[in-house]
C-alpha cells in the first residue's frame, strides 16, 4: 500500500512550526535568576550620601531617588576613564555623573556623536574596560546579552539577533540610524514591564565582547534595538587619542571578555556592575 505524498508547502510548513516552537521554548527558560544580595562590606561602602564638603575633586552628590528620564546606563571601554551610553541619555543635562555608590557620582565630560545614538563620557579615571567588536558581523540568530540597570535597579535581558534594520529619529537633533534588532528571550526574575534605564548598556555576545549600545526597546513586539559594531569604532574618535590605548590586536586597554550563556548571564551581569565596569548615569538638570 503506497501513501500519498505530502505537499512541499505542507512539509514546510511543518518545519516552520518547528523551529517557532523550539524558539518558544528558548524564550521561557532563558531567565535570569534574581540579583543576589550584597554584602555587608558592599553596602558599607554603598550606604552613605555625599556632602558637599565631603565631595572631592570631581566628585558630586547624586539624588538618591531619579525619574526614569534622569537615569542609564553606561560601560566602561578603557581604563583611563572612557565609558559608552546611549546620547539620548546625557544630551539634554547640565551635568553627568558615572555613579560609584549610592549618592555618590563622578562628573564626566560629555561628548555626542553626531551620526548614531552613542555618547562618550570621560571621567578621572576609570574601571577595567569591556572588549569591543567593531568588524565582525553578528550571525544571524545569535544570542546577546544586555546588563544593566533597568528601572534604576540591577536587572540584564537576554536576546537573539534577528538582523538590521533602519530605525528612525525623534525627537530633536534626531536622524534615522542603521541599528541591530534583537528578539528578547529571557530577562531576570522579577523584572516586569518596561526596560527604561537600560539605555546605554553594552550589548554583549557569547565571548563577552561588545557589539553594540542598547538603545531602546518596543515592548509590544518583544524587541530589542542596539547600534552597529561601525557605530563603536566611529564612536572612539571622540574620546581622542590620549584617553583611549590600543593593543596590537586592536583591543583597547588589553581588555577582555568573560564567555556568556543562558545559564550563566545573571552571574556575569552581576560580576560586571561589582566591578563598575556596567554602571548607572544620572543626568542632573536641576
Amino acid at each position: 500500500m503506497t501513501f500519498p505524498r505530502l505537499p512541499d508547502w505542507l512539509v514546510y510548513s511543518a518545519v516552520v512550526v518547528a523551529v517557532l516552537v523550539a524558539a518558544r521554548g528558548r524564550q521561557e527558560n532563558a531567565d535570569a535568576p534574581p540579583p543576589p544580595p550584597i554584602s555587608a562590606q558592599e553596602a558599607a561602602l554603598a550606604t552613605g550620601t555625599l556632602s558637599e564638603s565631603e565631595a572631592g575633586e570631581g566628585e558630586v552628590r547624586v539624588p538618591k531617588s531619579l525619574s526614569p528620564s534622569e537615569t542609564g546606563t553606561a560601560f566602561s571601554i578603557a581604563q583611563s576613564g572612557v565609558w559608552l551610553t546611549a546620547r539620548h541619555v546625557v544630551q539634554d543635562c547640565r551635568q553627568v555623573a558615572v555613579i560609584v555608590a549610592e549618592g555618590r557620582g563622578v562628573v564626566a565630560e560629555v561628548r555626542l556623536d553626531p551620526h548614531a545614538d552613542i555618547a562618550v563620557l570621560l571621567t578621572e579615571g576609570g574601571s577595567p574596560p569591556l572588549p569591543l567588536v567593531s568588524q565582525v558581523p553578528v550571525a544571524d540568530g545569535a544570542l546577546a546579552f544586555h546588563p544593566g540597570f533597568p528601572h534604576g535597579s540591577a536587572g540584564e535581558v537576554a536576546s537573539r539577533y534577528l538582523g538590521q534594520q533602519t530605525l528612525q529619529g525623534r525627537g530633536r537633533a534626531g536622524r534615522d540610524q542603521a541599528v541591530l534588532s534583537w528578539a528578547e528571550v529571557g530577562r531576570t526574575e522579577g523584572l516586569s514591564g518596561s526596560l527604561a534605564g537600560l539605555s546605554g548598556a553594552p550589548t554583549l555576545d557569547a565571548a563577552g565582547q561588545v557589539v553594540g549600545v542598547t538603545l531602546s526597546e518596543t515592548p509590544r513586539r518583544g524587541k530589542i534595538y542596539s547600534t552597529t559594531p561601525a557605530s563603536l569604532a566611529a564612536a572612539l574618535h571622540l574620546a581622542g587619542p590620549t584617553k583611549t590605548v590600543e593593543s596590537p590586536d586592536g583591543v583597547l586597554d588589553g581588555a577582555v571578555g568573560e564567555p556568556i550563556t543562558v545559564e550563566n548571564y545573571g552571574r556575569v551581569a552581576d560580576s560586571l556592575r561589582r566591578d563598575l565596569r556596567v554602571v548607572r548615569v544620572a543626568c542632573l538638570r536641576g
